[in-house]
């Protein structure tokens, strides 16, 4: 079998743009991107200095092209089995297009290049990744809430709903008057209290649902996504662990080499084998 020879030019820029420094400068980049597309919104800072707003946005595409051709270049087909890679690509790919006066929709999708930090900063990185390993599980947390929701949604538009038909006069108004409820905005004075002077024991039915949905079924939620932050963690760790015990291993290794290869000359070693194992597992 022949093994094929990377070209020395691909394994430089592969250092290029794995090298931190190179990362800071992407981070800093969409940072300031991000900064003057903001200002664009601004009628005073457009009107001051709009030719340098759109001149630095143009730049600023005209910056993440060459650095996705230079990641293209130094990982070519790898470049696209990874995940966070195909999101940096689609979302240049979306700035790409024209945005005339027509299409003023993909002049707003610029703003997503911001969305880069996630791929280019490791901390929202792993936030995304722990909330997309959390999905599976948060299926029937969902499943769970939409059966709590309809239950009481169908007894809110039977008890309320003659009396109160704009929040409770149909399934669907009362399943929005209950997620009202459940996000705790102006759920008191805004709905609960007025249809309290009506119904006098109304609160038994709010209480128990704010409590089982915003204080119990949402908690899950944020339960399911700190366990797969901390899983996620544990596997970066694990795998940083597994990195450094090959580092160690392959250093031993080419000691021993270059301890074999001096004995094969007939020439004494300089220094024990148990020292440079000595050595390389120390450093």
């Amino acid at each position: 079998m022949v093994a094929v020879v990377e070209p020395s030019w691909r394994t430089r820029l592969r250092e290029l743009v794995d090298a931190e420094p190179f990362d800071r400068l992407v981070t800093g980049v969409i940072v300031l991107n991000a900064i003057t597309l903001g200002l664009e919104t601004s009628s005073t800072a457009t009107a001051l200095a709009g030719p340098l707003l759109f001149a630095l946005d143009y730049l600023a595409l005209l910056f993440f092209c060459v650095e996705l051709a230079i990641r293209i270049a130094a990982h070519g087909i790898a470049f696209f089995r990874r995940p966070w890679n195909l999101f940096d690509f689609a979302i240049v790919a979306v700035s790409l297009a024209p945005a005339s006066d027509g299409f003023q929709v993909l002049r707003a999708l610029r703003i997503l290049r911001a969305l880069r930090l996630l791929s280019v900063v490791p901390q929202m990185r792993r936030v995304v990744e722990a909330l997309l390993a959390a999905l599976p599980g948060m299926g029937s947390v969902v499943a769970l809430l939409m059966l709590v929701f309809y239950v009481f949604a169908v007894m809110a538009t039977k008890l309320f709903g003659d009396d109160f038909p704009e929040w409770f006069g149909s399934l669907g108004a009362s399943l929005y008057s209950l997620f009202q409820i459940m996000t705790l905005e102006s759920w008191s004075m805004g709905i609960v209290r007025p249809v309290m002077e009506k119904h006098s024991m109304a609160w038994l039915f709010f209480i128990p649902f704010i409590l089982i949905t915003t204080f119990a079924v949402l908690n899950l939620f944020i339960a399911l996504i700190v366990n797969a932050m901390q899983k996620v963690h544990e596997s970066e760790a694990i795998g940083e662990t597994m990195r450094i015990d090959h580092a160690e291993v392959m250093a031993e290794l080419r000691a021993l080499r270059a301890e074999l290869a001096e004995l094969r000359r007939g020439t004494p070693a300089r220094e024990p084998i148990e020292s440079l194992a000595r050595a390389s597992s120390s450093g």
